[in-house]
């Protein structure tokens, strides 16, 4: 009997910008009912060629099929029809309108007598929409600019989840998502397979992958290199697919201890959602800070950043009184920030690389305060850029045309610019492939070593065990705890995480 015919078969997809390729002949086949992970370093094409599937960006050369037709897919609303759903990395949204008119955007509103919007039913398809993932918390007539991101990013999931659909392309959907709410659309996404549906699923968590995925084609600086099942792919077969070389450890080693000399502390600190809170971090230290969505990491971050207006209590930098009135003012006083949402709050995506990374340095920039001299930004962020191994045309490049995580490296090209005596980092790697992370912690290493005192925020608990040197856990806006991350389990940081008490060294 012959096999079924793949569901999706793209071949020689071939794409270039301003004549540098993007993609490069690529072929990526996914058969009926399973879940196929596409893999690649930020740059190798991944986000490209999801936007040729999707009918926004028009290949320079292809041959796709669906179900064994040849089908062009020349818009997104052919894609639509063709019955694939997708859910970009970026959050696509309209915050002003409510979750339920975002969850219909693009289609048909139901309707009373034909004209005036069913405001109920509405609502009422959001709820039945929302309820596939086991969402109960959201409402459906709220604004959806006033959710969390992590909610944020399940309404556009629920929204996709909609309708059934032959292929359900998503490109990092758990990047904003706890572990449960993650481990919930797990959940549904292997019912889909089980009914039939097909997933393309991309994410840079290779642990993720391994669980979830049936089969994985790779991608590398625009070829695909290699598609096989999960089953006979072990997970360094993926990192030296992905990366061209073997990546030994997943993290560098510290490359000093911490110094005596403290670099940052807080007492008695408190405003909108947080505190009191007491802080103390050692120059060379990177302290991280844990808690469940919702715990106040993000509140305490933006307020050691001056965003959040006033505090009490009091903060000190290097032994100096240290109280910023704005994040202007924190970055004046050497306190750099690398935000969640790369987008929304750290980038200006339509103006070129360096005139991003110079934006929280246009003095040091000027002639004698007064002039910008453009030479001189697109060398200085040339040199950062090198720094963080961005791959780009060149610093005059726009940043909208860079793939997410080299949108990410120009973000952190700018944290690092003067040389910062505090770092405050949310989500530093969200997005970010395995080789590039690797080159980020290791520049955090670097960092730490010179002096600089670093808060990392992160929901991926390795990766706080395995870069920070101590952990504080928040929970309700407070500190809960405060330990030793040598010797941490992931269950235990989980349990403090919750308030369980573990044997964790608190430290």
């Amino acid at each position: 009997m012959a096999s079924p015919a793949p569901l999706l078969a793209a071949t020689a997809v071939t794409k270039s910008y301003g004549g540098v390729p993007a993609l490069r002949h690529v072929d990526l086949v996914v058969a009926p009912g399973e879940i196929h992970a596409l893999m690649g370093e930020n740059g190798a094409g991944k986000s490209t060629l999801i936007k040729i599937l999707a009918g926004v960006v028009a290949p320079d050369a292809a041959a796709v099929a669906i179900d064994g037709r040849s089908v062009a897919i020349d818009s997104a609303a052919t894609a639509y029809d063709l019955g694939l759903r997708f859910i970009h990395q970026e959050f696509n949204v309209v915050p002003t309108l409510s979750v339920a008119e975002n969850i219909f955007l693009g289609q048909s509103y139901p309707r009373r007598a034909g004209l005036l919007v069913d405001w109920a039913r509405l609502n009422e398809g959001a709820r039945e929409a929302l309820g596939r993932l086991g969402i109960d918390h959201i409402d459906p007539r709220r604004s959806l600019g006033e959710l969390s991101l992590g909610d944020q990013m399940l309404v556009r999931i629920s929204a996709a989840l909609r309708d059934e659909a032959r292929l359900y392309v998503m490109d990092e959907p758990t990047a904003a998502l706890s572990r449960n709410e993650s481990e919930r659309l797990f959940r549904v996404l292997r019912q889909l397979r089980d009914a039939g549906s097909s997933v393309l699923y991309v994410s840079h968590r290779l642990d993720e992958i391994m669980a979830l995925c049936d089969r994985a084609t790779v991608l590398r600086d625009g070829y695909s290199i290699d598609s096989g099942a999960m089953a006979d792919i072990t997970h360094d077969d993926l990192v030296a697919m992905m990366i061209g070389r073997k990546v030994e450890e997943a993290y560098p080693p510290p490359q000093a201890a911490p110094r005596a000399g403290v670099g940052f502390v807080a007492q008695g600190l408190a405003g909108p959602g947080v505190g009191p809170v007491d802080l103390a971090v050692r120059q060379g230290e990177i302290l991280g800070l844990a808690g469940l969505a919702g715990a106040g990491q993000d509140e305490l971050i933006r307020l050691l950043f001056g965003d959040l207006g006033p505090s009490a209590g009091g903060m000190t930098l290097c032994g100096a009184p240290y109280a910023p009135s704005s994040p202007a003012a924190a970055w004046r006083s050497g306190v750099a920030y690398v935000p969640r949402e790369r987008r929304a709050q750290g980038l200006v995506l339509r103006r070129p690389i360096f005139e991003n990374v110079t934006l929280a340095h246009l003095r040091r920039q000027s002639a004698a305060g007064i002039w910008l001299t453009p030479r001189k930004e697109r060398d200085f962020a040339s040199g950062l850029g090198a720094t963080m191994r961005l791959k780009a045309v060149g610093p005059g490049q726009d940043v909208i045309e860079l793939s997410g995580g080299n949108q990410q490296k120009v973000v952190f090209a700018r944290a690092l610019g003067d040389t910062p005596r505090l770092l405050l980092l949310e989500e530093p790697t969200r997005g970010v492939d395995v080789g590039a992370k690797f080159d980020i912690y290791t520049i955090l290493r670097e960092r730490a070593a010179a002096g600089a005192a670093i808060i990392l925020v992160s929901s991926d608990l390795p990766e706080l065990i395995g870069m920070c040197d101590r952990i504080a856990v928040m929970r309700e806006g407070r500190i809960g705890a405060v330990v030793d991350a040598a010797r941490l389990g992931e269950d235990e940081l989980l349990n403090l995480c919750y308030g369980r008490s573990t044997g964790a060294r608190v430290a």
